[in-house]
């Protein structure tokens, strides 16, 4: 799982390959918004990942609080402020691995200190355990997936040069120690179930992108104003077990795409 998928494509390449529905139908929009006014004020990219970062550890502290209409408003500033820094990114031909890697990690961190926060406020540390665990798993198999069908289809996948920056160096190792084994389980995974058959197709890749972060945190804000945030670690779960039945539709429409041999 590299950067988050929002912040990897061009919007008119990702539409192509699957989005989330709340992203493009209300948080994108938003965001450029934002981004107009981020522009103008000559506010760099990298600063708006620490914005979006700091507003997702400020769910995790107010969350542990018992503050939950608090914690789920911070949320959507972080939701918010998260699509912005890829949107200005690409707007100020800014898009750097550095602030790619940066991105990705800030959310991890965010995501563990959430799921930190939801153990201590539920009394259930192995359920929000498993549910951190559950969530980075989609996420990346959110990530793999459409990564593996733009190849197949032949997208173009815009990828900054490496700078050779120490800044991103150091980024780059912290990235590929923590998500590069589970990107590699998950390509193997692919490489095992598809073979020569190609690979997922758009209803697959779009189910997985409705999965994705933007609609984890909207879901948490739903469950926190509810009061009810025990009910987004059983969703998340859930999640990670509709991964299977996905996975088991994808290959099955591999098979079926694939070219009949003809005997003689």
């Amino acid at each position: 799982m590299s950067a988050s998928t929002e912040d990897r494509q061009s919007s008119a390449d990702a539409r192509r390959a699957g989005r989330e529905l709340l992203l493009e139908l209300v948080f994108g929009p938003l965001s450029s918004v934002l981004v107009a006014g981020l522009r103008r004020l000559g506010i760099p990219p990298h600063a708006v990942v620490l914005a979006n970062a700091t507003a997702g550890l400020g769910a995790a502290l107010v969350l542990a609080r018992g503050e939950l209409v608090a914690a789920a408003v911070l949320l959507q500033l972080k939701t918010l402020l998260d699509n912005a820094d890829g949107q200005l990114a690409r707007a100020t031909g800014r898009v750097t691995l550095a602030g790619r890697y940066l991105d990705t990690i800030a959310d991890l961190v965010v995501n563990a200190a959430l799921f930190a926060a939801l153990g201590y406020l539920t009394d259930k540390p192995v359920l929000a355990v498993a549910g951190f665990v559950a969530l980075t798993v989609v996420l990346a198999a959110d990530f793999n997936a459409t990564e593996l069908y733009r190849q197949t289809h032949r997208i173009p996948t815009p990828h900054p040069a490496a700078t050779g920056g120490r800044v991103e160096r150091v980024l780059e190792g912290v990235y590929g120690v923590v998500f590069g084994p589970l990107d590699r389980a998950l390509r193997a995974l692919a490489a095992r179930r598809f073979g020569e058959r190609g690979g997922y197709d758009r209803f697959t890749v779009t189910a997985l992108a409705n999965l994705g972060l933007t609609t984890q945190l909207l879901v948490l804000g739903v469950c926190l104003v509810l009061g009810a945030p025990t009910a987004y670690l059983w969703f998340v779960l859930a999640c990670l077990a509709a991964l299977a039945p996905l996975q088991l539709r994808a290959e099955r429409q591999a098979r079926q795409a694939a070219p009949r041999s003809v005997t003689r």
